[in-house]
């Protein structure tokens, strides 16, 4: 049986224990929300496993996600009864291949609400899909035309457009944010940041480092009353809420796999189709060519037209089973369990004398990503120390600037610490984080 070919509900059967959408009972034993995260954690065998002598308590999320026994078991069967290349083989294994991996887009463009699978267009990850969006829009700009992004974006979506802006003569402007992080909508009214010299406007949907949820259709809405396109960089956005990318506004959005509990190596860039269809190809080679003379080249039509080469096949099975799980489970219910677990979280953190969050401090429009800086008496704990202490005790975060360096120069600070949750997140996990904060910040007292 060739993973990925089927529909949803026959997907979550076919890639490991089916989880019913309606299994009240089962999945609503837990916290009143109609999810029960102990029953989830059974799927992600990871979770199980031990750092020394604590119970891992893995608080990574927005970095990667954990994948669940469905999706690596769709990935062994591709690879162990299926394997072969797309598209280009006449034989039994290649056609079961390419209904794979046709099948891993179409279950992505359920998963998202795309009008057609052909809107989907596979990369190798979120930044490599922002970057064909910045070298495909950018053609025709030049002096005087100009690129809005934000303060708060991902490395991925600030380099692509300022590498645009030094080659076209553009001038790159951006959003900046509020203390309480949230993008200063008045300032930019105020200095006019999108005009009529606005081509194009590129953020993010949830800041990754303070979780702030933007308003994108708002934003989408100013993008094109100007006449500019819309781009969204929603890789910490899709994982978390439900998406209907035919109402966001956007014109563009981009996420990754590996933060939704799919492989790592795959990427998608949603568009709408006859904006893709007018635009160039991004890279050159097989199968992204309709004919091929000595003389020139014509291309295929999207989404193949921007796919150049063996694609990430494997992976688009592993992802389509991802978005099967993730669907099966229910997004609503996955969005609700971030909110209901990232509230007792800042209520935890919040409780620690000396510990700064970055960011909105009230889980109601916030994701799941909550950076911090931690005061140990006179000391600022440093957080590739604060990482290292809590990792001794089974608890994994992240410590650094995020890939976002920019949005902690706006706050005046080098780095911090993030801690980040997912639909497996346990409120015991949320403990074991304050319990170790509160030892490192001790010893460093």
């Amino acid at each position: 049986m060739s993973a990925g070919t089927h529909d949803l509900a026959d997907a979550a059967a076919e890639f490991g224990r089916s989880i019913d959408p309606d299994q009240g009972a089962e999945l609503g034993a837990g916290d009143g929300i109609g999810f029960d995260v102990d029953f989830i954690r059974n799927d992600f065998p990871i979770l199980q496993r031990t750092v020394g002598s604590y119970p891992l308590a893995y608080l990574d999320s927005a970095n990667t996600s954990q994948k669940p026994s469905a999706v690596v078991e769709a990935i062994e069967d591709h690879y162990l009864n299926h394997n072969a290349n797309v598209a280009r083989a006449m034989h039994t294994l290649g056609a079961e291949a390419t209904a794979a991996y046709e099948g891993g887009r179409e279950a992505v463009a359920r998963f998202i609400g795309a009008a057609q699978p052909a809107e989907v267009i596979f990369t190798k990850n979120a930044s490599e899909a922002l970057n064909l969006c910045a070298h495909t829009l950018t053609g025709g700009l030049g002096e005087g035309d100009e690129i809005v992004v934000s303060v708060m974006e991902h490395h991925s979506n600030i380099v692509p457009w300022q590498l645009a802006c030094e080659r076209t003569g553009a001038t790159l402007r951006w959003f900046d944010v509020t203390e309480d992080g949230r993008l200063d909508l008045a300032k930019a009214e105020a200095e006019g940041l999108i005009n009529e010299r606005t081509k194009i406007v590129s953020v993010t949907w949830v800041s990754n480092v303070l979780g702030t949820v933007n308003p994108v259709t708002e934003l989408a809405a100013l993008a094109h009353r100007v006449g500019a396109t819309m781009v969204l960089d929603a890789s910490q956005a899709v994982p978390q809420l439900p998406t209907d990318v035919t109402t966001l506004g956007a014109d563009l959005v981009a996420f990754t796999g590996h933060k939704m509990v799919g492989p790592t190596g795959i990427g998608v860039l949603w568009g709408r189709y006859d904006l893709l269809a007018e635009l160039p190809p991004f890279l050159g080679g097989g199968e992204m060519i309709e004919i091929v003379r000595m003389t020139g080249s014509t291309f295929a039509a999207p989404p193949h037209r921007f796919e150049a080469g063996t694609p990430p096949i494997a992976q688009a099975v592993g992802l389509g089973a991802a978005a099967g799980y993730l669907q099966a489970v229910g997004m609503e219910r996955v969005a609700a369990h971030e909110q209901e677990i990232t509230r007792y979280a800042l209520e935890g953190l919040q409780s620690i004398d000396g510990l700064r969050i970055l960011g909105p401090t009230e889980p109601v429009d916030r994701g799941g990503a909550v950076s911090f800086t931690l005061r140990a008496g006179s000391t600022d704990v440093h957080p590739h120390d604060i990482a290292q202490f809590l990792d001794a005790r089974g608890v994994a975060v992240r410590g650094g600037h995020h890939c976002a360096r920019p949005l902690h120069e706006r706050f005046g600070i080098q780095s911090s610490t993030r801690a980040s949750f997912y639909l497996y997140t346990a409120k015991r996990e949320i403990d074991q984080l304050v319990d170790a904060l509160l030892y490192t910040q001790k010893f460093f007292s």
